[in-house]
């Protein structure tokens, strides 16, 4: 089940590799709503055997966030370089009622296709349109069952076989996006909140000869500190880490169809998540709970940092600057927005495989995750501090609808109803009714639980900052800089009309 312990020791030997004169290549694995739920972060209450093998031959950042908290504005920024403003992605690319790209963005796809990579997704893709984000191979929800390609591992493992068997001399870009861990939600209750049923018979799969189920009960899971800690939340986080436990053993099989096919340690191998797990706090916020991502990045050139820890702050509107660095292909000055030049926010990682850098800010913003919750934030975060701009306070924070109808969530609303404890860290009417402004500082609060945006103390911190986001969305193009509660002085008003007739 994936590179055995002798593998890895010749890989780290540099003995599985022939002359340099080999083409590189590059493995992005994606987890669906995946968490910190593995032993490379020090979660000892779940097996991750193929995770933790893959972050001893990797540089691991504790301090990684998506820049966006929803499946396909994530997606979108991933393979883009640009925030969910800047390329157009605003939410989920589905049904009628879908959000797409700008068309004229020019994606990592579509960038390395045009520099002769051959370029592979194999998994939940959601994303759009089809020209903007085009893959030489493709086995998606667009032409089969996500719960088989992003699923199925032996279906995964086969079709991994399959693009490697059919390659020819060109480097290649291979995109595996696991539909694992996501909640099989309210379109398929049946099958449980996390499709811990999925390849033994009862779901209509069939059996899945390469997954060994790891089944865990209630007692066994480790709660995070923003999920509530009662017996509903604790089985369905066991049910939760069932799923990671297939995405894992699939992860095996990846790298170890990478390792038959003898390119392995010509690879760069990324695994991330595209937003937080689908708990209160979690997805769709922009608190740590909802940026924070699991972030491994393993290259064969780069040994001196295998098994170590970076604490540099890093985005994943990183790694497309890293990736087109890893093949040298510049960046396009003029890549969106017709002649306007553009110009990435995000940096290449390499250099943190070669020496810990003084990166410290990250970006984040979110306007929708279904079409009906719309609720813009933009947040900056600089070492510890953390600040989140709500612009439209006065309205409810929505719930979507798979985090709505999941037991945790349905507990936690019956135990307010009731005015039965929650063991939960917040209450419902203050998660719904925001501040403008949210301050942390969460070397003193890690639970970001304390709101010091009004604290006077602080108040140098907080200029400092809406500066900084201000000049970010500026930079960006985001229209919201210019929104009636936007940021701007009223001196720079003026400057706001060419930016939306851009737009």
């Amino acid at each position: 089940m994936g590179p055995g312990p002798v593998c890895w020791a010749l890989l780290a030997l540099g003995l599985c590799c022939a002359h340099r004169a080999r083409p590189r290549h590059v493995l992005l694995i994606v987890a669906d709503d995946g968490g910190f739920e593995s032993g490379a972060y020090n979660n000892s209450a779940i097996a991750t055997p193929h995770l933790d093998a893959l972050a001893r031959r990797s540089l691991v950042f504790r301090n990684a966030f998506t820049s966006v908290s929803s499946c396909s504005p994530s997606r979108a920024s991933l393979l883009t370089g640009l925030p969910q403003h800047q390329n157009g992605m605003y939410g989920l690319h589905q049904d009628v009622h879908h959000f797409s790209s700008f068309p004229g963005v020019r994606s990592l796809p579509l960038l390395l296709s045009q520099a002769a990579i051959r370029t592979g997704i194999i998994g939940k893709k959601h994303v759009g349109p089809e020209t903007v984000f085009p893959f030489d191979f493709a086995h998606t929800e667009e032409n089969e069952s996500v719960l088989q390609v992003g699923r199925n591992i032996t279906r995964i493992k086969l079709l991994v076989r399959k693009f490697l068997q059919t390659r020819d001399d060109r480097p290649f870009f291979l995109y595996v996006a696991f539909h694992d861990p996501h909640r099989c939600g309210h379109s398929q209750p049946q099958y449980g909140p996390f499709c811990e049923k999925f390849g033994n018979g009862e779901s209509g799969m069939g059996r899945i000869p390469d997954w060994t189920p790891q089944i865990y009960g209630p007692q066994d899971v480790q709660v995070p500190y923003f999920v509530p800690d009662t017996p509903a939340a604790r089985a369905d986080l066991a049910a939760q880490y069932t799923t990671i436990g297939r995405m894992d053993q699939g992860i095996g099989l990846v790298l170890q169809e990478l390792q038959g096919a003898g390119v392995l340690n010509d690879t760069l191998v990324i695994f991330t998540s595209d937003n937080g797990i689908p708990f209160p706090s979690g997805r769709t916020n922009l608190y740590w709970p909802g940026v924070a991502e699991p972030l491994l990045v393993s290259s064969p050139e780069h040994r001196k940092r295998w098994g170590q820890v970076s604490e540099a702050y890093v985005s994943l509107l990183d790694l497309t600057p890293t990736v087109l660095d890893w093949f040298s292909i510049p960046y396009p000055r003029y890549a969106i927005f017709g002649s306007k030049p553009v110009q990435l926010t995000g940096r290449s990682l390499l250099p943190a495989l070669e020496a810990e850098p003084p990166w410290a800010t990250v970006f984040g913003s979110q306007s929708h995750h279904e079409v009906t919750m719309f609720y813009p934030m933009r947040s900056v975060q600089r070492g510890d501090v953390r600040l989140v701009h709500n612009l439209h306070f006065k309205m409810p924070f929505p719930i979507d609808q798979d985090v709505y109808v999941a037991p945790t969530f349905q507990d936690l609303l019956n135990r307010t109803v009731a005015g039965q404890p929650t063991g939960w860290y917040k209450d419902l009417h203050h998660y719904y009714y925001r501040e403008r402004w949210e301050l942390y500082d969460r070397s003193r609060d890690p639970r970001e639980a304390r709101n010091l945006a009004a604290d006077p103390r602080y108040a140098q911190v907080l200029g400092l900052l809406r500066a900084q986001l201000a000049k970010w969305q500026w930079e960006t193009h985001d229209p919201w800089v210019c929104a009636p509660d936007g940021v701007l002085e009223e001196k720079l008003w003026p400057q706001c009309r060419p930016l939306h007739n851009e737009l």
